[in-house]
């Protein structure tokens, strides 16, 4: 079986983890592992350069999480880090009081840089650091030319999204995202051969603006989405009107989008009325959508989706895959 997951950060990492959980149950190869093949393609809209070094967020929260490397209570990070170096940095007055990197994480995009600056391009280098944390998926960038996501917001200012999301906390309203370079910007080598190839594409509860909708803004993955043999199957990151995490409603109340479970769904839209999903999983908070997401198109279904633990993880994963059936 080959599984594609168009994944954001701690909410896609969170949810491969408990897909692969799933597959070493149910397809284990005997080494602990399992023979299905899972490629996850990763946003990097929320890349930026910060004190010299290429960060890139979701990249490293996949590497981390499914890598056990993770910090849990934050879903980000690395677990038992430290952050001596911003604090000095902090001493003589240079840094972001609200995007501290750990001394560790730190050494991650030390030598991200480093890599790059001796020519390697981003997927060489996803390629090079995953060898270490060895997560169990062929781990892609949807693009290796430099894709940053701008917020201009609604008193005139324009920022990066993380500057938006992690200091001002979205407080100040969007008017629309710009994905800065993406004219420019193709699909990282594997992507479209991982949607048109694959048995099965999931997309995880990740923010459907800012992260999946980044991967699918990229010229050429939505087409091969969208045209691909292999059943589309979405998990809604909303749960009875509310993001699961996050402040993706933010998101959605910029371009439009209700912040419900169907309305995520319709935003996405059936492939049989040209978007590109088959199927969409909702919590049973939201069980009553099921009937009009059926009615447009989809293959539906109702569970506790709520990733808790990675066994729980796991069931949800299966409820996802329980859904190619139907959506075939």
């Amino acid at each position: 079986m080959r599984i594609t997951v168009l994944s954001g950060g701690v909410g896609g990492a969170r949810f491969t983890r408990g897909l692969l959980a799933l597959l070493r149950d149910r397809l284990p190869d005997g080494a602990g592992g399992t023979t299905a093949q899972v490629t996850v393609v990763a946003n990097t809209g929320d890349d930026m350069w910060l004190h010299g070094v290429r960060v890139c967020p979701d990249l490293d929260t996949l590497m981390y999480t499914l890598g056990g490397a993770v910090h849990e209570g934050q879903g980000w990070g690395r677990q038992d880090e430290t952050s001596r170096v911003s604090g000095d940095l902090a001493a003589y007055g240079l840094g972001w009081e609200w995007f501290t990197l750990g001394d560790l994480d730190l050494a991650t995009h030390l030598a991200r840089t480093q890599l790059l600056q001796e020519g390697l391009t981003l997927s060489q280098v996803t390629a090079r650091l995953a060898e270490r944390w060895r997560p169990g998926v062929r781990l892609l960038p949807m693009s290796d030319q430099p894709v940053e996501t701008h917020v201009e917001l609604v008193d005139g200012r324009t920022v990066h999204f993380e500057e938006w999301w992690v200091r001002l906390r979205a407080g100040v309203p969007a008017r629309r995202f710009v994905q800065v370079g993406l004219e420019a910007a193709t699909a990282a080598p594997g992507v479209v051969e991982a949607l048109t190839e694959a048995d099965v594409v999931v997309l995880p509860p990740s923010n459907p603006v800012v992260s999946i909708g980044t991967i699918l803004a990229v010229p050429g993955v939505r087409a091969a989405l969208a045209g691909t043999a292999a059943p589309v199957v979405g998990v809604s990151p909303v749960i009875g009107g509310a993001p699961v995490r996050g402040m993706a409603d933010a998101c959605l109340t910029a371009i439009g989008v209700e912040t419900t479970a169907a309305a995520v769904a319709r935003h996405y839209g059936s492939r049989s009325t040209g978007g590109i999903l088959d199927g969409w999983l909702v919590d049973d908070a939201d069980g009553g959508s099921v009937p009009e997401l059926a009615l447009a198109g989809l293959a539906a279904a109702a569970t506790d989706t709520l990733m808790t633990d990675v066994p729980t993880t796991a069931r949800i994963a299966a409820a996802a895959l329980s859904l190619v059936d139907r959506a075939s």
